[in-house]
C-alpha cells in the first residue's frame, strides 16, 4: 500500500475496575482524502461486549457482523452468554482464516463477563494479546503516551472514560488522519452506554 493510500484512525481501550471503555474517532480517510466525517468504528457485539477498530470500515463492519452471528449461535447452543475471551478468539480465528487476503483492520475487543473486565488487541492476521489498555491506528503513538502516563490499576469507569477522552483528544490534535469527534462505549455488567462527542 503506497504512502498516498494509508488509512488513518485512532482507537483506544482501557480496563477499569468495574468495566471497560472503548473509543474511536469519526473521520474516515483514504490517504489525504476525507471520505466521511461521521464514520462509526465502535460496535456493540453483545449486551456486555464491544469492539473498536481502525482500518477499512467495510472490513470492520463485516468482521463484527460475523462475530455477532457466532456469539448468538454460541448463546443458543450453550444456553449462556459468550465470554469476552471466546469472542476475541472467534475474531482471531476469523482474521486468521483470511490471512492470505486479510481484513485490513486492527481490532480491540473489550467487555465484562464472569471473570470481570477484559480487553484484547488483535492485528489483521489474528494475533490475540490481552492487556489493561491499548491503542491502535495512525494516532496510536500519540495516544499511548497519555495512557501510559495516566493509567493505574483500579480506575473507575468514569475515570477510565476521562483518560480515554484525554488520549483521544491528544491524538486527534496531532494526527491528520483522525478527527471530527469521538465515539465512546462504556461497558459494565449492567450493559453498554454509548456516547458521541463532536469536535
Amino acid at each position: 500500500m503506497s504512502e498516498r493510500f494509508i488509512l488513518g484512525a485512532t482507537t483506544v481501550g482501557v480496563v477499569c475496575k468495574d468495566g471497560v471503555v472503548l473509543s474511536s474517532e469519526k473521520r474516515v480517510s483514504y490517504g489525504y482524502m476525507v471520505m466521511s466525517k461521521m464514520g462509526k468504528k465502535i460496535f456493540k457485539i453483545t449486551d456486555t461486549i464491544g469492539a473498536a477498530c481502525a482500518g477499512l470500515v467495510a472490513d470492520m463492519q463485516i468482521l463484527i457482523r460475523q462475530v455477532g452471528a457466532y456469539s448468538k449461535l454460541y448463546e443458543l447452543e450453550h444456553s449462556r452468554k459468550i465470554s469476552v475471551r471466546a469472542t476475541a478468539k472467534t475474531v482471531s480465528n476469523l482474521l486468521f482464516q483470511r490471512r492470505l487476503f486479510p481484513y485490513i483492520t486492527q481490532t480491540i475487543i473489550g467487555g465484562v463477563d464472569d471473570e470481570g473486565p477484559n480487553l484484547y488487541i488483535l492485528d489483521p492476521l489474528g494475533s490475540l494479546i490481552p492487556d489493561k489498555y491499548a491503542t491502535v491506528g495512525s494516532g496510536a503513538e500519540i495516544a499511548v503516551g497519555v495512557l501510559e502516563a495516566g493509567y493505574k490499576e483500579g480506575l473507575t469507569l468514569q475515570e477510565g472514560r476521562d483518560l480515554v477522552f484525554s488520549a483521544m483528544k491528544s491524538a486527534l490534535a496531532r494526527d491528520i488522519a483522525s478527527g471530527n469527534g469521538v465515539d465512546i462505549l462504556m461497558i459494565s455488567e449492567d450493559g453498554i452506554k454509548e456516547e458521541s462527542i463532536a469536535f
